[in-house]
């Protein structure tokens, strides 16, 4: 179910992975929060308040100009939430992704120990979650909540926009 607070972040997200698709990369954006909790609430009850989350970190994917094969957009963002937490474990945090994360990723989130995964658009090809079950594999030891499909269409718009693109340069 996608809330208000999931929306105004994915809406973060986007206009990440609007960066890099002017970049030339793969539009691929990702935002990771930590929400603030409801003093006196429900234990684990979060603040429905988007403008009470504190932004960790915001990124695209950057590839092809860092030339650097892991410089996806959840990588950057992973290890810059890290550094702006100062512990590599990124509990109590939420990440926003627009495209699913790859297997690459989707193992560093785990790593990470981020509790709560949203992405936009699933990936039916190199999907971490959907395809490989990298979320949800017994073998692991942290099963991170995963909602999906906040903001779908327009993810799934940015990245058919750019590949529609890039195939009527090649085909100039």
């Amino acid at each position: 179910m996608m809330t208000a607070f999931d929306r105004f972040f994915m809406q973060m997200a986007l206009r990440e992975a609007e960066k890099a698709a002017a970049d030339g990369e793969v539009p691929t954006g990702c935002v990771i929060v930590e929400p603030a909790a409801l003093a006196g609430g429900r234990e684990g009850a979060l603040d429905p308040d988007p403008t009470t989350a504190r932004i960790l970190a915001r990124a695209h994917n950057q590839p092809e100009m860092l030339q650097d094969a892991t410089a996806h957009a959840e990588m950057l963002a992973l290890t810059a939430a890290a550094s702006a937490k100062g512990a590599w474990r990124l509990s109590g945090t939420r990440l926003y992704v627009t495209k699913e994360p790859c297997p690459m990723c989707a193992g560093a989130i785990i790593l990470a120990r981020v509790p709560t995964v949203v992405w936009g658009v699933s990936d039916p090809k190199r999907g971490g979650g959907t395809v490989f079950n990298i979320f949800g594999h017994p073998g692991i030891n942290h099963h991170p909540e995963i909602v999906t499909g906040v903001l779908e269409e327009e993810s799934r718009s940015i990245l058919q926009d750019f590949f529609r693109k890039r195939r009527e340069e090649k085909d100039a």
